[in-house]
């Protein structure tokens, strides 16, 4: 069994954009802003729940945990 001796921060974990598509962001349409803010929105409460769950099992990112992130988050349940 792997595990790492702490838990990964979320900046760690976090979806960065990059220069030129935080650019972009005005050139998009207004629907367009609605879906990346609804994307970015479920990215940091995942990114939440991830450091919450990790901090509640003891702090370690082991087999195990990674397993039970990947049932809670790549389910097909819908969260929205």
């Amino acid at each position: 069994m792997a595990n790492t001796s702490h838990a990964l921060m979320p900046r760690d974990l976090a979806f960065t954009a990059t220069a030129a598509q935080s650019k972009n962001i005005n050139a998009l349409s207004f629907w367009g802003r609605v879906y990346a803010a609804m994307m970015l929105a479920r990215t940091r409460q995942a990114e939440v729940e991830i450091t919450r769950y990790l901090a509640g099992t003891g702090g370690k990112f082991t087999d195990e945990a990674e397993r039970e992130i990947e049932r809670r988050f790549l389910s097909n349940q819908s969260h929205w």
